[in-house]
């Protein structure tokens, strides 16, 4: 019986899902598997998607819609829940779709892996990706600072980043899509000349693997870390949750 997954989200020219995928059903000979990429221009459009695609049992959630997709879900798992956004849903035997968060189980994996101490954490972005990251960051008991295009309850504006802020956070995450392929000129606009080789900076994105955010980083001396790793941790995660009897 054929099996479908996907990833759900827009545009999705970035994703580096499918290919995972593919390559692992062919290395571990999972024929009846497939993976294929749904770019949706709005989420209202999710009911018909499900409704061509009966095969489908279970799909990620990427940018814009890890957030938007919660009102379309039958169920939540308690992290998910807490963190306030979904980038996994599992699609059950009674056709129910259960929301999870892998996001977490990737960067919390990712992030012990790359270092070990930190004294303070700068999260740039506050959109569904950010909440993952702060979620485990308030788990892992590391303070940590928002940092956010506008003003809002506490977090902060680029405008508001100065020397002393850079100084205090020895641990700088980019959860927002600026250098983002095919948008690669982009990055946060923060004062990298404040970073030190005490610094890690870590962007979540993985396409490039070396995004202007991080090149500057590295340019005065910083640690540097993509989002790759945390692509595969949670898409091994994903996967785990879709395939309950297999492990």
């Amino acid at each position: 019986m054929k099996r479908l997954y996907g990833l759900i989200g827009f545009p999705l020219s970035h994703s580096f899902s499918k290919r995972y995928f593919t390559e692992k059903f062919v290395r571990e000979n999972l024929t009846e598997c497939s993976y294929e990429l749904f770019p949706l221009e709005g989420i209202k459009l999710l009911p018909e998607l499900l409704h061509r695609h009966p095969d489908l049992h279970g799909s990620n959630v990427t940018i814009p819609y890890k957030q938007a997709v919660l009102p379309y879900l039958d169920e939540l798992d308690p992290d998910a829940q807490k963190v306030g956004a979904v980038n996994t849903v599992v699609i059950d035997r009674k056709s129910r779709l259960v929301g999870y968060n892998t996001d977490v189980i990737g960067f919390r994996q990712s992030l012990v892996q790359a270092r070990s101490i930190h004294h303070r954490a700068l999260v740039l972005g506050s959109g569904g990706a950010s909440k993952a990251v702060t979620f485990v960051l308030d788990e892992m008991h590391i303070p940590y600072t928002l940092v956010s295009r506008q003003e809002g309850d506490m977090r902060l504006t680029y405008s508001d980043i100065n020397k002393d802020m850079i100084s205090s956070c020895d641990l700088i995450i980019n959860t927002t899509p600026l250098g983002m392929y095919p948008e690669v000129d982009t990055y946060p606009p923060i004062p990298y000349h404040f970073i030190t080789e005490k610094h890690l900076l870590y962007d979540l994105v993985y396409n490039p693997p070396q995004t202007l955010f991080m090149i500057k980083g590295k340019a005065h001396g910083a640690g540097v870390q993509n989002g790759l790793e945390m692509l595969y941790l949670q898409a091994e995660a994903a996967w785990a949750l879709w395939n309950p009897d297999n492990h």
